[in-house]
């Protein structure tokens, strides 16, 4: 059997593919060289322990569309060393198939994967460059997964009626994120001189790539959800060139950035960034929202070190089961993989995953063939090293059941077996929605506006895109 059919196992559909993940500025790195932290003796900074190489890149295969064009598509594996391990990074495309269940479409997706050259670069059709070349350019690899600039602690939606020219009352600062939908630039309010982070999308690039519905879907989610540890919008408006989502700026950086500095993470810092995310979870699963796409590179530090959960681009609202193949690779739940629907189990999983990734500095199922990481994960084998905590052993393969019905969080008392397990016996679950632990990490930071942490994109060109008539603006006009 091949990698390929290991994935998908069913009947042949058409389908239609679109631009990367990357387009949405959901994946990418900052430059490692571009964190400054002080970070507490709870870090551990052990230099015997493999460090991440690069990051996690996401595919989704949405769906809502149809129609897949083969031509489209190139897809592999790289092997440039960037780290002390083989870690394999990966850089993946978006893909969506219109189908009322995955059976109906999964045999084109087998088709899409058995055509891909594990020989080439990972790329999308919007871009030629290899991925050893992004990773040394900041324009491009290190995209710093854009929405790892944004969040807030307050959200204040407005309509685009109230406020016609909101943009006239902003200063553009510095760009800290580029992708190729557009870029993330910093700007700073007039009268306030409240800093911001001003998400920027061509519509063009949207609508070639064919995510209209992804970031209107985006955008809808964002606006509906307020947590301390999630990023909220505080507004949207468009032209006949570019969308714009206005985040708050979060100047601290990646927790990829700190956990590849360090190696691997203490057990203390671990149960601090692992609680705060369990918050954050519980309370998008309240919602009706699974989120899909957590890793540490979707995980933000504010001025203080708490954690900002970011890049809604694989959230969903789903009362009951959804069919979508999306996420990261390393971070799929097998019930993905095999396409057998799949519901909030699926954060659980990744929480196992990066559990682990924290704890042991990278994840428990890699390869640099992407299809072995598919293999890997349904055959569920993990390899322990000897100085991980056996209560976390504990928890992290109770997470990591691949039976989502045993799966640990997803049982009778929901989140509270999780909340309530050994692990996490130091935390009251109150103080940490308080945002009253003490964070194992503090960025230095030296004023709001801030970039440091980032690294430094070319300001020229960026407005220079095409146009779009009237017509094709109608999709995005509640935007």
């Amino acid at each position: 059997m091949s990698a390929a059919a290991v994935i998908i196992d069913s009947k042949t559909s058409s389908t239609t593919l679109s631009g990367g993940k990357n387009s949405k500025f959901g994946i990418g790195r900052m430059s490692n060289s571009g964190v400054n932290s002080s970070s507490s003796t709870s870090l551990s900074t052990s230099s015997t322990s493999t460090s991440l190489k690069s990051s996690k890149n996401a595919i989704i295969i949405d769906d809502e569309l149809k129609n897949i064009n083969m031509n489209q598509l190139s897809i592999s594996s790289s092997s440039s060393n960037s780290g002390k391990n083989g870690y394999p990074s990966y850089q993946a495309t978006v893909a969506s198939i219109s189908s009322p269940s995955v059976a109906n479409s999964t045999g084109a997706v087998t088709a899409m994967l058995n055509s891909v050259n594990l020989g080439g670069s990972l790329e999308s059709s919007s871009s030629s460059a290899s991925l050893k070349e992004r990773i040394k350019s900041p324009s491009s690899s290190k995209l710093a997964g854009a929405e790892a600039f944004l969040s807030s602690s307050s959200s204040s939606s407005m309509t685009n009626q109230q406020q016609p020219n909101r943009l006239d009352n902003f200063d553009f600062m510095t760009t800290v994120g580029t992708g190729t939908f557009g870029r993330v630039i910093v700007v700073r309010e007039r009268h306030t001189k409240q800093f911001y982070a001003l998400k920027i999308m061509s519509i063009a690039e949207v609508l070639r790539l064919k995510q209209t519905e992804h970031v209107k879907n985006e955008k809808e989610i964002l606006m509906q959800i307020n947590h301390p540890f999630i990023i909220n919008l505080h507004w949207t408006c468009h032209n006949d060139k570019f969308l714009y989502m206005l985040l708050d700026y979060v100047n601290g950086g990646e927790l990829f950035s700190y956990l590849r500095n360090a190696v691997k993470f203490s057990n203390d810092a671990a149960v601090f960034y692992a609680a705060e995310i369990i918050s954050a979870l519980d309370y998008l699963h309240s919602q009706s929202i699974i989120y899909r796409d957590l890793k540490p590179e979707n995980l933000l530090l504010d001025r203080e070190g708490h954690v900002r959960l970011c890049d809604f681009g694989f959230a969903k609202k789903v009362y009951d089961r959804t069919w979508t193949l999306c996420g990261t690779p390393e971070y799929l739940a097998p019930e993905i993989i095999v396409g057998k629907g799949h519901h909030k189990a699926v954060d659980y999983w990744a929480l196992g995953i990066l559990i682990y990734e924290m704890l042991v500095g990278y994840p428990p199922f890699y390869d640099e063939n992407p299809f072995q990481i598919y293999q890997k994960i349904l055959a569920a084998k993990i390899e322990w090293p000897r100085h991980i905590d056996l209560v976390a052993k504990d928890l992290i393969r109770k997470l990591l059941a691949t039976d989502r019905t045993k799966r640990l969080g997803t049982m009778k008392n929901g989140v509270e077996d999780v909340k309530r397990h050994k692990w996490f016996k130091a935390i009251d679950w109150n103080v940490v929605l308080q945002r009253k632990l003490q964070p194992p990490i503090v960025p230095k930071i030296s004023h709001d506006g801030d970039t440091k942490n980032f690294d430094k994109y070319d300001e020229e060109g960026w407005r220079d895109v095409p146009t779009v008539p009237a017509k094709n603006l109608e999709a995005f006009e509640d935007f």
